[in-house]
């Protein structure tokens, strides 16, 4: 396994330098967002609303840090919401998900009520960026050891840098604050009519104006250069102290 692990750190630094298969990548990631790629999968049959390149890599995170909380703003169909309370139902103990969003409407909520892993998982409907959500997190996140943080819910560059703020401090060292949908920055300007988020003001905007106030987290180049697809480049934060 040594042997394996070492050849496998060669290949993945190999790719970090690879910039014609990271232009590739790139190209290919906007070429299947057209067709709302990230909506075709589900998890334990509810929609997850991302890419299977991610849900490998949050998956080896929650396996290797073994949380005891996850805290995930934005809850959608709650397809990630399941997925981290069914491994947190494989690692035991009494491990548990906090999912918050502004609006869980309610054929979304019916089937988060009725699903399996429902013991595992407190749903809170307010705005991430109220003092009333950041004060429940608070409650929940008393007293335990390994805490991991997701941020995926309105992708405006104002509204996730308050919640790096709020949700930060929550984090672990060794674990990770990751914020989805960095992405955003690669897509040309004007690629999100309708929406409060564009090139320039969106999630990765927030993460570079955020890493400038604290030395507690750095971005982690390795799951960049391993998965070459994914809405969150420069959004895996490891958590250092």
């Amino acid at each position: 396994m040594d042997d394996f692990e070492q050849l496998k750190k060669r290949h993945i630094a190999a790719l970090a330098q690879d910039k014609e298969t990271r232009r590739l990548s790139e190209a290919w990631l906007r070429r299947v967002s057209a067709n709302r790629y990230s909506y075709h999968f589900t998890w334990l049959g509810i929609p997850i609303i991302q890419f299977p390149q991610d849900i490998v890599a949050m998956q080896e995170i929650v396996w290797r840090v073994k949380p005891d909380l996850v805290i995930e703003t934005g809850i959608a169909h709650g397809g990630s919401i399941v997925f981290y309370a069914s491994m947190l139902e494989l690692l035991g103990g009494d491990g548990h998900v906090v999912g918050i969003d502004i609006d869980i409407r309610p054929h979304n909520k019916q089937t988060l009520d009725t699903h399996p892993m429902r013991h595992r998982y407190t749903l809170i409907e307010a705005s991430s960026i109220a003092d009333d959500a950041a004060a429940a997190v608070k409650r929940f996140a008393a007293g335990r050891k390994r805490i991991l943080v997701c941020l995926d819910s309105n992708h405006s560059h104002q509204h996730v840098l308050r919640e790096l703020q709020l949700y930060s401090p929550f984090v672990t060292p060794g674990s990770y604050l990751v914020v989805f949908d960095t992405v955003i920055e690669q897509f040309p300007l004007g690629s999100f009519s309708g929406r409060p988020w564009d090139k320039g003001d969106n999630p990765y905007t927030a993460v570079q104006e955020f890493l400038k106030t604290t030395d507690r987290f750095e971005i982690d180049p390795d799951i960049d250069a391993k998965l070459q697809v994914s809405v969150a480049p420069h959004g895996y934060l490891k958590c250092l102290k």
